[in-house]
């Protein structure tokens, strides 16, 4: 764990002259306007584009990444945002594991707005993590006024929204049980998923509720129906913390498919 904040710790150290001399331009970003649905919820997109050989990092980077961040308090008349993360891909880089996407991130935000039948104008600061040979955080900004009623349903946003993760029912995930047990410096947890075989390779990806929380890069494996994933978690101020099963979220990421799972009960 210690090389793997040391390595983040020391690309947000570069200095911000050097990196906008050497790194400018290498991700852009812009907002697809989308539609307004029939329950008064707008589906828009943010669509980032980058330079050949370059990635971004998903809602959870794994251990070589840099977690993206938004803040959407610019806004006017936006009440709640839902983004809803296509599948990633798992990327090596420098012997760790990343999760993200490359060229293009086209990323579908399920808005509500304030005020019901009236336009959102959206406005949203970011800072999100761009690698190629070596990870940069970059900050971007974009705005636009999002029609009341109607618009086009573009093709783009709804092909993002397709590609989501199957749902556990969707999936049929049978069950999902967590044993826990406390470690020198934390947590042990030890998930077992009974699940269909989503094709190839299998990454478990897991998420608490509390960002203050650590997770480790798990190790999985497979057992006929039932995906084993084992971690290591703890407090990143070293301070002792419950955890709550029902705030884990894990994604198994397949070669035919991902499949999202919230929570799991004692093993």
């Amino acid at each position: 764990m210690i090389r793997h904040l040391l390595l983040l710790l020391t690309l947000f150290a570069m200095p911000v002259a050097a990196l906008s001399q050497s790194f400018d331009r290498v991700v852009q970003v812009e907002i697809l306007p989308g539609w307004r649905n029939s329950d008064g919820s707008h589906m828009a997109a943010l669509r980032f584009t980058l330079n050949p050989g370059w990635k971004t990092y998903w809602r959870a980077p794994g251990d070589a990444g840099i977690p993206p961040r938004f803040d959407w308090s610019g806004s006017s008349n936006l009440k709640g945002v839902e983004p809803i993360w296509p599948t990633p891909k798992v990327i090596s880089q420098n012997g760790l594991r990343s999760i993200g996407y490359e060229q293009e991130l086209i990323l579908p935000l399920r808005l509500t707005p304030a005020r019901a039948g009236a336009p959102i104008s959206l406005d949203v600061e970011m800072d999100i993590g761009v690698c190629r040979d070596i990870c940069v955080p970059s900050e971007l900004t974009t705005r636009a006024t999002l029609p009341r009623t109607g618009g086009t349903r573009d093709p783009r946003i709804a092909a993002a929204l397709a590609d989501r993760p199957y749902s556990e029912g969707e999936a049929g995930v049978r069950s999902a049980t967590c044993t826990l047990r406390p470690t020198a410096d934390g947590m042990h947890l030890s998930a077992r998923i009974i699940l269909p075989d989503t094709g190839g390779p299998e990454v478990a990806v897991i998420e608490t509720a509390d960002p203050r929380l650590w997770v480790a890069e798990p190790k999985t494996a497979r057992q006929g129906d039932t995906l084993i994933a084992e971690t290591e978690l703890m407090h990143v101020d070293g301070e002792p913390f419950m955890l709550d099963r029902s705030g884990l979220r894990f994604t198994v990421i397949g070669g035919s498919r991902a499949v999202d799972i919230r929570g799991c009960t004692a093993g």
